[in-house]
Parts: C-alpha cells; sequence; structure tokens
C-alpha cells in the first residue's frame, strides 16, 4: 500500500464488477475508506467483502437513492471526499429503428445519475473542505459512433456537463474530472457474443497497442485523479485507449515496414 488515498472516504457507483470494482479495489489499496455502491446489492455486498469495503444499495437514477447512499456514507465516516460517477449501461441499433424506451433508459442512468450524484455530493464535500468527482464518460463521449447513437449523446453530455461543473465548483474546492476508455476488456465485453468479441479484437488491433485495456489500468488513472497528484487538473478530458482516437487509420499503411 502506498497511501496515495490514505484516510479518504470514497464512494464508486456500478462497483459490484468491472471498471468500478477494479476502482474500488485499487482505491483500498491505497488507504481509502471505500464505498461500494451498485444497485445490484448482492454483488456490492460480495465485493465489498473481498476489498473490506462497505456495500451499499444505490439506484443513480433516484435522487432519493442519492440522498440515502450519500447520508448513511457520511453517518459511518463523517465526511465524503471523492465520488466516483462509474454506473452506465448501454444500447445499441439503428437511429430510425432502435426503441425509445432504450434511447430514455440510457439517458437516465448514464447522464441523470451523474447529475444526480454531483448534486447530492456538492454540499457534503463543500462543508468537508473540497473533494474530487470523477466521471467515467467513454472515447464515444468524445467522435460519432454508428448505431450508437443513445449511448454517444450521454456520453457526449457526461464530458460537457464536467466541464461545466468544473467551473461552477472550483470555488467550493471541488474538482471534476472525466475518464474516457477505449475497447477494455470488461465483464460487459467477456460475456457479450462471440461475434462482438471477434469484431472488437480486430478492431483494436488496428490501435498503436494492439489489445484491449484492462479495467485496473482505468482504475490507474482514476486513482490518479482522486489524489493529490492531480491538484492541478480540472474541467479536464483524460483519455485512455492504447492509441484509438490518436489519428485516422490507413488501411493502405497496414503492410508497410516500420
Amino acid at each position: 500500500m502506498t497511501g496515495r488515498l490514505a484516510d479518504k472516504v470514497a464512494l464508486v457507483t456500478g462497483a459490484a464488477r468491472g471498471i468500478g470494482r477494479a476502482t474500488a479495489a485499487r482505491f483500498a489499496d491505497e488507504g481509502a475508506h471505500v464505498v461500494v455502491a451498485d444497485i445490484d446489492l448482492d454483488g456490492a455486498t460480495r465485493t465489498a467483502a473481498e476489498l473490506h469495503a462497505t456495500p451499499l444499495h444505490l439506484d443513480v437514477t433516484d435522487p432519493s437513492s442519492w440522498a440515502a447512499a450519500v447520508e448513511s456514507t457520511i453517518e459511518r465516516f463523517g465526511r465524503l471526499d471523492v465520488l466516483v460517477n462509474n454506473a452506465g449501461i448501454g444500447a445499441g441499433g439503428p437511429l430510425h429503428e432502435a426503441p425509445l424506451a432504450d434511447h430514455h433508459r440510457v439517458i437516465d442512468v448514464n447522464l441523470h445519475g451523474v447529475l444526480h450524484g454531483m448534486r447530492t455530493v456538492t454540499a457534503p464535500m463543500t462543508a468537508g473542505g473540497g473533494g474530487t468527482i470523477v466521471n467515467i464518460s467513454s472515447i464515444d463521449g468524445l467522435v460519432g459512433i454508428r448505431n450508437l447513437t443513445s449511448y454517444v449523446a450521454s456520453k457526449h453530455a457526461v464530458t460537457g456537463m464536467t466541464r461545466s461543473a468544473a467551473l461552477e465548483l472550483g470555488r467550493f474546492n471541488i474538482r471534476v474530472n472525466s475518464v474516457h476508455p477505449g475497447v477494455i476488456s470488461s465483464d460487459l465485453v467477456q460475456n457479450s457474443s462471440q461475434e462482438v468479441r471477434s469484431t472488437l479484437e480486430r478492431l483494436v488491433a488496428r490501435q498503436p497497442i494492439p489489445r484491449m485495456g484492462r479495467p485496473e489500468e482505468v482504475a490507474s488513472m482514476v486513482t490518479f485523479l482522486a489524489s493529490e497528484e492531480s491538484s492541478y487538473c480540472t474541467g479536464a478530458a483524460f483519455v485512455i485507449d492504447g492509441g484509438h482516437l490518436a489519428g485516422p487509420w490507413r488501411e493502405d499503411y497496414a503492410n508497410e515496414p516500420g
């Protein structure tokens, strides 16, 4: 343990698995008091038991659930220093065919969930002298992707909302940044169809770093932003994508040496 987050109190959403779980684990290793929050309380409880952390049920789409979660955290630990808005879902399909119900659900979880979280923690973080908010967006929050219009819209919104919140909350000593993972070998990817996994593997094979990222690599970036090492960083978008967005890929250059 290096103690980069020693005695900080951190609430991580969607922490039962994937990037959220990896982040909670890294935070615990760095000395933080971690609240593992998830709509899947059983999953949160299992993860928390492994990490010696605190499990908490949280429906990020429900402001009253947020209020209860933050109140419970402060009652237990006396303050809240770090919020990681990681919970998110995806939905795909052609723009003109995708069900509107899917669109509304994606926006409710991915966008409204982040908004509710930031709104709820602002007062207690301010009372405690400041804090750090890390919003997990996506590289899809920086570019357009076919057949993912609702997901892309939600993640672009998180990117913009992060910047606006940073401008607004800086006077309270609250820093707000976004993290933009590329293709990560998460539970969602591993549990997807063979066709989807094959497509993603072909895609990342063309990146400068030709593999999927690991949840632990994203957790390292989030840990940096949660720690005092990033004390001069706010309103910024941190990309971790193996070079996926570095520039256009050119098929005709693929076989050139060097």
